[in-house]
């Protein structure tokens, strides 16, 4: 039986089983979950292995690469700024990025950026990963584009975009990128080991995504002019990338937040508690209200399942997270498995990151048992 590290209230042991049994199968290599509670830690466990090799173990300090799941933290920054009324959601972006109304852009909504629906859920071709780590030609060229659909009327998820999009209001509002935003007035003040552009001296840290298998396309059945291929074409990511100093010190904040479950769970918590933790307040709770107000629901036009967007988070009902119960509650996660769930009914944030990626963007049964076990502990 796997060890498990770190603390799990008698009441979550199922939790601690779970995540071990998960390692014992070779299901996870090395992962963490977290589990708040009306603030508290209730869960805070680790285990397994950092590397492939088995060398070095997962340890309390380990982070980790936890792509898609770093636009919470995003979402949560983006949020500030609009309890501040520094930032309004239903203001047209170029109020705050005037270039960004060209080619048929002027009604996008800060809301349209937030949901996955502006249309601009990638950038046109040419474009490859390296011009993700210049801003001023990655937010020109975004700014510049047409939308791909009419915005607002579908979602289409915003792979790496988003960061970029959301990333550039902030910056006009705060003279600072998301990811040093994040750091200053979330990350600090809460006390949590989350980074979105991450400096060097945590390298040594990081746990390296271990990635998928690959999935085999036929392209001869591809349609290349498709929302879906021009988004993943937009660019085209491979795992390996996150193990670059490129990629972990840039200012990515749709995919390349560095963390584990301790700190997610810490950051989201504040959500879950209607806004304050620990006595820090950072919204309030009419803020908190705008993510539940949806915004698209339906086939999603590049992850092609359906989906129900709010503003900044993912809503149930959705076939990512068929297992969750009735409440106010939001999520997300990252490619290949992390998941973060939160409850503002029951004050309850459920976290989980890992390294071996599977593949896929939607869908984890790892997570799902995590989330069943976790609901099972608190009577649903």
């Amino acid at each position: 039986m796997a060890t498990i590290h770190g603390v799990c209230d008698e009441r979550f042991a199922a939790v601690g089983k779970v995540l071990s049994d998960s390692i014992d199968s070779r299901a996870d290599l090395g992962a963490s979950v977290a589990v708040v509670l009306d603030g508290e830690f209730v869960v805070d466990i680790w285990g397994g292995s950092k590397d492939a090799d088995h060398t070095e173990p997962w340890a309390q300090d380990t982070i980790t690469n936890v792509w898609s799941t770093t636009k919470t933290m995003m979402a949560l920054s983006a949020l500030v700024l609009v309890d501040r009324g520094e930032l309004d959601v239903f203001a047209p972006v170029s109020k705050y990025w005037p270039e960004f109304a060209a080619n048929g852009k002027s009604g996008v909504e800060v809301r349209h950026l937030l949901s996955h629906t502006s249309g601009v859920s990638g950038w046109a071709q040419p474009f490859v990963i390296e011009d993700l780590y210049d801003w001023e030609k990655s937010t020109a060229l975004l700014a510049a584009q047409e939308p791909w659909w009419e915005p607002g009327t579908a979602s289409g998820y915003h792979l790496l975009s988003q960061g970029h999009l959301v990333g550039e209001v902030v910056r006009r509002i705060t003279g600072q990128k998301l990811g040093a935003f994040f750091a200053q007035e979330i990350a600090g003040p809460l006390g949590a080991d989350f980074h979105i552009g991450l400096a060097p001296e945590h390298h040594g840290r990081v746990s390296n995504v271990i990635p998928p298998a690959p999935t085999e396309i036929d392209f001869s059945t591809v349609d290349f002019t498709s929302v879906a291929m021009k988004s993943y074409m937009g660019p085209v990511p491979q795992a390996e990338v996150s193990w670059t100093s490129a990629w972990r010190e840039a200012d990515i904040s749709a995919a390349n937040g560095h963390g584990n479950a301790r700190s997610v769970a810490r950051v989201q918590s504040v959500v879950a508690g209607n806004g304050e933790v620990d006595g820090i307040r950072l919204l309030s709770p009419s803020t908190i209200d705008l993510i539940f107000q949806q915004q698209s629901q339906g086939i999603d036009l590049v992850l092609a399942e359906p989906l129900q967007f709010g503003i900044g988070y993912a809503l149930p009902p959705s076939m990512e997270m068929a297992n969750l119960p009735e409440g106010k509650i939001c999520f997300w996660g990252g490619w290949g498995g992390s998941k973060i769930v939160v409850d503002v009914g029951r004050n309850l944030t459920i976290a989980y990151m890992m390294n071996r990626m599977v593949s896929g963007l939607l869908g984890d049964p790892r997570a799902s048992d995590l989330v069943d076990a976790v609901y099972a502990s608190v009577g649903r």
